[in-house]
């Protein structure tokens, strides 16, 4: 790179490095496929909704808690069950979950290229990320990739709350400030962290895997749109030199 500053890529966790669809195998045991597919998209979808509605509430609940308190709203929902011994086997497996295919080529390309500081930032408890990180079977490999793993424990809030991202700055020793705010790239499947990651100043890098293309409109204008779209995680060196104009 042509710049001597180190740039901070913090990677989103949950649906962009990990997928939670890969949950879906878990829940076949207990109700066939078809079903396992409508609960674990439920499971994901109260998920998020319930940390957002937490935040809107100026409250926070851990998110294991809430991960497993939604997994219970998607099953009544669904008119399904399970057992205390069947949850937790579920929350196990959530520390254990796939990544998708372009992860492992990606984080060995980022591995190679100087002046990027890789980080996971997620929305999940210390201790469900760095399960998820260190022994899970497919980003254990990979996880001295990863210089920190940032967490919005300490903040008592979740994305896309303007907090949890200057409390990014402050963990791998940015200021606030626009300038070195926009040093930092988030890299996330989830359209609202990549809005939320802009409006606080970032740089947000958009997988777009599925090849939609950009649908969200909450926010119109440049804040409202990723600073770059990539269809694969091995896209995103690439993307983060040329911004930086190597």
């Amino acid at each position: 790179m042509s710049s001597s500053k180190t740039i901070v890529v913090a990677f989103d966790l949950y649906g962009t490095l990990l997928s939670t669809d890969s949950i879906a195998k878990e829940l076949s045991q207990h109700f066939g496929p078809e079903k396992a597919q409508a609960v674990s998209a439920l499971w994901r979808r109260y998920q998020l909704e319930y940390t957002w509605r937490l935040n809107s509430m100026n409250e926070f609940e851990s998110f294991s808690s809430l991960t497993r308190n939604s997994l219970t709203h998607a099953l009544k929902e669904s008119s399904v069950s399970l057992d205390d011994t069947s949850t937790a086997s579920l929350m196990k497996a959530y520390d254990s979950l796939s990544t998708f295919p372009d992860v492992s080529p990606a984080l060995k390309a980022l591995a190679e290229t100087p002046n990027i500081t890789a980080v996971v930032f997620s929305n999940g408890t210390k201790e469900m990320v760095t399960n998820s990180v260190k022994l899970s079977p497919d980003l254990g490999p990979y996880s001295s990739v990863f210089k920190d793993i940032v967490t919005v424990e300490e903040v008592k809030k979740f994305k896309p709350c303007a907090e949890v991202y200057h409390h990014l700055a402050e963990k791998v020793g940015k200021g606030k400030g626009r300038e070195e705010m926009s040093q930092m790239w988030l890299v996330s499947g989830n359209p609202f962290d990549v809005v939320g990651a802009q409006a606080a100043g970032m740089q947000a890098a958009w997988v777009d895997r599925g090849g939609k293309g950009w649908t969200d409109e909450l926010v119109q204008g440049v804040i409202g749109r990723p600073t770059a779209i990539v269809s694969s995680l091995g896209q995103v060196v690439e993307v983060v030199r040329k911004h930086a104009g190597d």
